[in-house]
């Protein structure tokens, strides 16, 4: 009985590794090597560059392609300065700018560059000659400069590979064509370990400051939506009391209201069943929807809602805790929805609190304005006397301001005053009983029209 297998060979793990030492150095050297992919500009001006004239200041994000234009302009005047005095001035110029053009083309092709390097290094090798073949003084000092720039552009691993490959070419050359002459590559193979190894590290530390930025940035961005959520959820949390009661009243006064009237038609008692079980109903559905946006810490309130007729005791408070307020009320006094009052009061608190935190020692001023169509409310405080302490909160009481003021369709600014304290305005518009309901998607939500947000107090 005779086995075959299909598929082929199984190759032994020599094979594997051989396989993919030689795929890496295609995919770093060979594939995509003349891809055009020019160096980016620097947009952050360093500390250096912001002191420099206005002038100079406008062309900073060149300065990358300035130094290496220098570089190669320094390489062209050294070959052609250092080669053969055989050669006339005219081809010295020509021998020195096929030095430089390597350098250059770092800039915009970054592996391409070096294989035009080994080119330049075989060209200049058969024109000059010279005691320290196949690298004269200029060639030497180019190709070091482009794998240099090239490390920098691409990383530790071509590094690597052109290392390899130079002690090769060198190699090679000094053996086969040397005809003779001395060779530069024990100089080569130094010098060039100890450049590109520098360059290796400092290309490591760049891409890992650059990933270190990026992460810090989605952290921030993970880290506002979450306290955004975390802000909403509260104020869920919070209306879901002042709605649940006003469900309550419904749901209450239809089951009483036949008996308020003498023999009332079947059809009103109807009606009336109808509207107490929809408000049951929605009732229920708001309980599990506080479930949802409950946490596992959460501790129902034990106290009704504060509305501004509480606002007294919160001053007694931060008076007690060291602040100076003062309270200003202008304007009819009336009744306001409880969500408006509910709002308006925790407005009023994280300003008072964001003046304890931000402002130690300063006074503070609240006003609350009964207007025709709204509630105004502003909140100032001077500029702080005691030393500041660095604080967590990182303007978390302005996102919750902004929500609870986007949620009533109101307007709000908050920003540095003149005399070094900090402004927190807000108006609230209020509807009479009598006015329709707007449609929703109409205008409120989180694109009211002037919400202005400068810091935190």
């Amino acid at each position: 009985m005779t086995e075959t297998t299909t598929g082929g060979t199984a190759r032994t793990p020599e094979i594997r590794l051989a396989s993919g030492v030689i795929e890496t150095l295609r995919q770093d050297l060979f594939t995509d090597a003349f891809t055009y992919r020019p160096l980016p500009l620097v947009e952050t001006p360093g500390r250096f560059v912001r002191r420099l004239p206005e002038v100079i200041r406008r062309h900073a994000p060149w300065r990358q392609y300035a130094a290496v234009g220098a570089l190669a302009f320094f390489v062209l005047v050294f070959t052609s300065t250092t080669h053969s005095p055989y050669i006339g001035e005219t081809g010295r110029f020509a021998i020195g700018l096929i030095a430089a053009v390597p350098v250059l083309m770092t800039l915009v092709r970054p592996v391409a560059a070096w294989w035009a390097a080994v080119a330049m290094t075989l060209v200049l090798a058969v024109v000059g000659g010279g005691p320290d073949w196949p690298w004269s003084p200029g060639a030497f000092l180019s190709y070091l400069v482009v794998m240099v720039l090239v490390t920098l552009r691409t990383g530790p691993r071509v590094a690597a590979w052109m290392w390899t490959l130079t002690l090769a070419l060198g190699f090679t050359m000094s053996v086969l064509l040397g005809n003779g002459y001395g060779t530069g590559l024990p100089q080569m193979a130094v010098t060039s370990a100890f450049a590109l190894a520098i360059a290796s590290s400092v290309q490591i530390r760049r891409s890992a400051k650059a990933e270190v930025s990026a992460q810090q940035e989605v952290t921030a961005v993970e880290r506002d939506k979450r306290t955004l959520l975390e802000e909403r959820t509260t104020i869920a949390r919070e209306l879901h009391d002042v709605v649940a009661h006003h469900m309550s009243v419904v749901a209450i006064q239809a089951e009483a209201a036949p008996y308020r009237v003498k023999n009332p038609p079947p059809e009103l008692e109807a009606a009336f069943v109808t509207i107490r079980e929809n408000a049951v109903a929605a009732l229920t559905e708001l309980r599990r929807v506080l479930g949802v946006v409950r946490s596992a810490d959460y501790e129902a309130p034990d106290a009704p809602q504060p509305t501004l007729a509480s606002l007294d005791g919160l001053l007694a408070n931060v008076r007690e805790a060291g602040l100076s307020v003062e309270k200003t009320v202008t304007g009819a006094v009336r009744e306001l929805p409880q969500g408006v009052e509910l709002s308006a009061y925790r407005i009023i608190q994280e300003a008072l609190s964001n003046t304890l935190r931000h402002a130690p020692g300063a006074t503070a001023s609240v006003e609350v304005s009964y207007v025709l169509g709204g509630l105004g409310i502003r909140v100032v405080n001077g500029a702080a006397t005691g030393d500041v302490r660095p604080s967590p909160g990182a303007g978390h009481g302005i996102t919750g301001m902004r929500e609870r003021v986007a949620m009533l369709e109101g307007e709000m600014t908050a920003g540095d005053t003149a005399a070094g304290g900090y402004e927190v305005a807000v108006f609230i518009p209020v509807r009479n009983r009598t006015e329709p309901v707007a449609e929703s998607g109409s205008g409120g939500g989180s694109g009211s029209p002037s919400q202005k947000e400068t810091g935190a107090a």
